[in-house]
């Protein structure tokens, strides 16, 4: 499994959590709340000691101890916190130890609009403030408002990063390949583009890209075989889960399984040659955030099975299966818009409820 830093070490240091925290408790599993006081958690990220680092949407990294205890990270990039934009994903390798590195998602200015943007930068042993920080990729300029940034990054087997871009409202940008928006794409940890890309040497298009046809993958996750799957909000209906392939057009907006915020119908209908289908679409939407498919050992009749935030519905989606399908919800009064879902080393399901302002630890009642 590619989880960073499952060590036993770090394990003991996170089970130190446990104890003077609120618990509730809901079919067989209960919640107990590590940290509180954010305003728009957006992700989590363990460090190899024990501590969690926490983005907040305004602008703000959090790193939290093993004893609860907040401090707040300086050294950020200047940030757009508009809309949806703002300080996303926090990515922490698997190299960190040796390198200290680690990478930010976020809403860059540019010109008068912004965009999603990835910087690289150390975090020392102790440290309070960034140093080093270094933008290593931004996508093409001409966007503006304030929604669909996408922002969620994963680190591939082979070390290189992918991170999703949503197509910032603008349509029929998720189907020109000149562009990022409405994209996966796949970089190496300096910034430059893998010669395995499927577009590399392709004048006119974007080599970044890894795949496209998204509207705004807010989840990505790998699987336990190293395949990268994504989620994705939809307009009213036709939120998807999609398995990512090298190259693959995911259709949007040709094709969907939702329709406008108006009722009219979206593109051509729901299936085109050379289009991919979602692996499982939910209608009505539930607003699909932070993704993880569970590898620990708390919950074992769980291992292999993917976990989906709700911001709609405020529920933990648990998908199963092949295909994948939802097969249950968790919810509890703590999930309320949950943003962000991890497994942490020591086996629990980690989440960031949006609602409460709070890192929450789920393991078995």
């Amino acid at each position: 499994m590619y989880r960073a830093f499952a060590t036993l070490s770090a394990a003991c240091l996170y089970v130190m959590l446990i104890a003077s925290f609120t618990t509730s408790a809901w079919a067989g599993v209960v919640a107990k709340k590590v940290a509180e006081g954010f305003y728009v958690p957006w992700s989590i990220g363990f460090l190899p000691d024990g501590a969690i680092l926490v983005t907040d949407r305004d602008g703000e990294l959090w790193r939290i101890d093993s004893q609860g205890a907040k401090t707040q990270i300086s050294g950020l990039p200047q940030v757009v916190a508009k809309g949806q934009g703002g300080l996303l994903d926090v990515l922490i390798p698997r190299d960190f130890e040796r390198t200290r590195h680690l990478f930010l998602s976020y809403s860059a200015q540019q010109g008068r609009g912004s965009g999603t943007a990835i910087v690289r930068a150390q975090l020392k042993p102790e440290a309070t403030q960034l140093t080093g920080v270094k933008q290593i990729f931004q996508m093409t300029r001409g966007s503006s408002g304030g929604r669909h940034f996408g922002g969620r990054m994963v680190e591939a087997p082979d070390g290189t990063l992918f991170l999703t871009v949503g197509e910032r409202g603008d349509r029929p940008s998720a189907q020109d390949l000149r562009r990022h928006n409405g994209s996966v794409i796949r970089i190496n940890p300096d910034g430059s583009v893998p010669a395995d890309n499927p577009f590399t040497g392709h004048a006119g298009i974007a080599p970044e890209i890894w795949s496209y046809g998204h509207r705004n993958p807010q989840g990505a996750a790998l699987d336990g075989s190293g395949q990268l799957w994504v989620n994705e909000h939809g307009a009213r209906g036709g939120d998807e889960v999609n398995r990512i392939h090298k190259g693959a057009n995911y259709g949007w907006p040709v094709i969907a399984y939702g329709r406008h915020y108006t009722g009219l119908k979206i593109g051509e209908g729901t299936a085109k040659p050379g289009m991919e289908q979602p692996e499982h679409y939910w209608d009505p939407s539930i607003a699909p955030s932070g993704m993880t498919f569970y590898d620990g050992d708390l919950f074992p009749d769980w291992r292999g099975d993917a976990f989906v935030g709700s911001l709609k519905f405020d529920y933990i989606a648990r998908l199963s299966g092949d295909p994948l399908r939802e097969v249950q919800q968790i919810k509890l009064p703590q999930t309320l818009r949950v943003r962000d879902i991890r497994t942490g080393p020591d086996g629990a399901i980690w989440f960031l409820s949006e609602g409460q302002g709070a890192l929450y630890r789920l393991v078995p009642d």
